[in-house]
């Protein structure tokens, strides 16, 4: 079988995107990320007596302390460089269960017989595992390439392409595999099930302002506070909770022809958690410490405001001493706004 079709079959099986007819087992369905507040398994089944059952998920969230509402969204990394894994690698099997599922594969003769006898060679004959480490039943599990939720239709679920290995209880995963779970992998992960609330913003005049009229706009602290996610691989007693809190709110007008509060349209959060201030009666000749000044009508159109929060965040876990930094996260979205001509000001 040529090395290519051996890599396409071994990728897609890691990604779980598809099903092998000869399997005995299906994948289970995702459990879809920010469902309910509480701890979820990413796949159906689960841990019993120590062992996994072989289509379980290895890594557990806790989303009780996650963002919630209709609006609220995942944060998109400041950093275009960096973005949560697409796959990791965790334990999936006891050695009963690895042999149950390669070897129907093998039988079918699916991926070519040169391949299925090399996979014989390296898993049973010795080279370098031996009758898939039966002997070390207890002692530790075979490790397999996993997709982080609701990453399936990103190229870099496929990355995961090493083929199954084994880690004996106690010990830390290969070096030469980044991809394998550590409180920071997992402080990676929980950073893909970070939710935020909407970045609508309240403004003053609202939906509707007038040309060279200072508009106000602020967020309540009640909803901007601090949110976080928990996860864990209960088999090997490793966790990590990741935090994201809101900083700063950016303003963009959808127009230049405008003025921003501040020049920069970058608004620090206040003590209290709030950004921005309410507008009042009687200010509305005062320059808001967040807001916008259109000077230019809308026509008989709109302005596209986009407001973006910008959340810190970062992590602590276990064997980890101090908060640990990871990107910054952004969540934004836009409203209309009305800009007319009229220059009338209530006071």
């Amino acid at each position: 079988m040529p090395a290519v079709a051996r890599i396409s079959v071994r990728a897609s099986v890691m990604a779980a995107i598809m099903v092998l007819a000869v399997s005995p087992t299906a994948w289970a369905g995702w459990t879809p990320g920010g469902k309910d507040t509480g701890s979820e398994t990413q796949v159906d089944g689960g841990e019993k007596d120590g062992a996994l059952s072989a289509n379980a998920g290895a890594v557990v969230f806790d989303r009780s302390k996650n963002g919630t509402g209709e609006a609220a969204g995942p944060v998109t990394s400041s950093d275009a460089n960096w973005t949560p894994p697409a796959c990791y690698y965790a334990p999936k099997y006891t050695p009963d269960q690895f042999q149950k599922h390669v070897e129907p594969t093998w039988e079918s003769e699916s991926t070519g017989y040169q391949w299925d006898a090399q996979q014989r060679d390296r898993y049973v004959n010795g080279e370098p595992y031996k009758n898939f480490n039966k002997d070390k039943a207890g002692e530790g599990y075979w490790w397999d390439s996993y997709v982080t939720e609701g990453r399936a239709g990103d190229p870099g679920a496929l990355d995961c392409t090493k083929p199954w290995f084994w880690v004996d209880n106690g010990d830390p995963p290969p070096a030469d595999v980044p991809e394998a779970v550590t409180p920071e992998v997992l402080a990676q992960l929980a950073y893909n099930e970070i939710q935020v609330p909407s970045t609508k913003v309240e403004l003053a005049p609202e939906g509707t302002t007038k040309v060279n009229l200072p508009t106000w706009s602020w967020l309540d602290a009640a909803e901007f506070k601090p949110v976080s996610v928990t996860a864990s691989v209960p088999l090997l007693d490793i966790e990590a909770t990741t935090t994201a809190e809101p900083v700063s709110l950016k303003i963009e007008p959808g127009t230049d022809d405008a003025t921003t509060y501040p020049a920069s349209g970058e608004c620090e959060i206040n003590a209290d958690g709030s950004i921005g201030e309410p507008y009042a009666k009687g200010k509305a000749d005062e320059t808001p410490p967040c807001g916008v000044k259109y000077l230019r009508s809308s026509g008989d159109g709109t302005y596209k405001l986009t407001a973006t929060v910008t959340w810190k965040i970062h992590w602590v876990g276990t064997g980890v001493n101090g908060e640990q930094p990871l990107p910054d996260g952004e969540f934004g979205a836009q409203q209309d706004v009305i800009v007319q001509e009229i220059q009338a000001v209530n006071r």
